[in-house]
């Protein structure tokens, strides 16, 4: 039988103790309530019952606003659903619900967004890209209240940011020297966008994955990427040589230009020189005609003679022999002569001399020749 059958004693609505079919009296249950905490209402042992109920309720809702924030987390206090202040870590005490409430906000995690996206160029080209990105939480107040979804607005800007720097900038700059360029602009376009939005959030880092031409284009862009790093490295190894070659030939000129400084001056100080001597030798001349001449023949004589060994004979005396050896090694003609042993012929300084005190000198001199030779 069910229990919602008459009969048997089993409805609900019967009174199970047998007095009816009366509904439980709710006074008789305060009573009964009454009656368990040591009298009525009125009595001293019921309202120290009650007030000690109060305050055990009074202490746990007060121990309840008792909080403890974690390290790299903040705590936003929010009273009647509007924000108060913002806890940093460590114990704190708020007023307990419905009063305040605390929402934990971790601004030590990274938070990362990833994107793959096709961009047309300045130039009218497209290319694939991948971009990851890093964001931390800088203001936890501005992450909760002023962004409703930051998911979403975190892609919105890299989209945004992605598209106005490299819509910029040409294919070739993109897929090969500015790669690190582009980073650095899209993640300053990031954090202005943001900070317009004053969504909270920092970024943290940028990073440029892949970047590709379609792929029915590819093989053609990597041979154009072939040909200028090919160009490229024909400029560097130019460059080296250029840098090998040229020092060396300044090196080479600036020691032709100090011998050519050298040889002028040894040219000029050699002819000043002997200008200087012939000057001397002039003067000396006009003093003393004939004397000047037998010095001048003399050392003549001594520069013929300092060529090889030679043997000197007088042709009036013939026991006046003068040997003048010498170190060095003469002229073909001088070392036939010394083989041969033939007497060199010392020649006359009265040769091509008109006037008579000039033979007297050539006698003069046979006569110190001599005298020489004696010595």
């Amino acid at each position: 039988m069910a229990w919602n059958e008459p009969g048997g004693g089993k409805d609900p609505w019967s009174n199970p103790r047998g007095r009816g079919g009366k509904p439980p009296n709710i006074d008789d249950a305060l009573d009964r309530l009454k009656d368990r905490f040591g009298g009525g209402m009125g009595g001293p042992g019921g309202n120290k019952g009650i007030l000690a109920i109060i305050v055990i309720v009074i202490v746990g809702w007060l121990l309840s606003g008792i909080y403890i924030v974690d390290e790299g987390k903040r705590g936003v206090v929010l009273t009647f659903g509007k924000y108060t202040s913002t806890a940093g870590p460590g114990p704190h005490w708020h007023p307990p619900y419905p009063i305040s409430d605390v929402v934990t906000v971790n601004v030590d995690e990274y938070r990362d967004r990833e994107m793959s996206m096709t961009v047309l160029t300045n130039d009218e080209n497209i290319v694939e890209l991948d971009l990851a990105s890093q964001f931390t939480v800088r203001d936890p107040m501005k992450f909760l209240f002023n962004v409703r979804d930051p998911n979403s607005t975190l892609q919105d800007v890299m989209q945004s940011a992605i598209r106005e720097v490299v819509g910029s900038s040409r294919m070739d700059y993109v897929l090969t020297d500015g790669r690190v360029e582009i980073v650095d602009a899209v993640r300053t376009r990031m954090q202005e966008l943001l900070e317009s939005y004053q969504t909270g959030l920092t970024v943290r880092s940028v990073n440029l994955q892949d970047v590709q031409p379609p792929e029915p284009v590819q093989p053609a862009f990597e041979d154009a990427i072939r040909a200028r790093e090919d160009e490229q490295r024909y400029i560097n190894e130019a460059l080296a040589y250029a840098n090998q070659v040229v020092p060396r030939a300044r090196g080479d000129a600036a020691q032709i230009l100090e011998q050519a400084k050298g040889y002028r001056s040894r040219v000029i100080n050699q002819a000043d020189g002997e200008t200087a001597r012939f000057d001397a030798l002039l003067e000396s001349y006009r003093i003393a005609p004939s004397i000047t001449r037998e010095r001048i023949y003399i050392d003549t004589l001594g520069e013929i003679y300092a060529k090889g060994n030679k043997i000197v004979v007088d042709p009036d005396n013939a026991e006046n022999i003068l040997n003048l050896p010498s170190g060095t090694k003469g002229s073909a003609v001088q070392d036939d002569d010394l083989r041969t042993g033939a007497p060199m012929a010392v020649p006359s300084l009265s040769t091509g001399v008109t006037s008579g005190g000039e033979s007297g000198g050539s006698n003069n001199n046979r006569s110190g020749l001599r005298t020489r030779g004696s010595e």
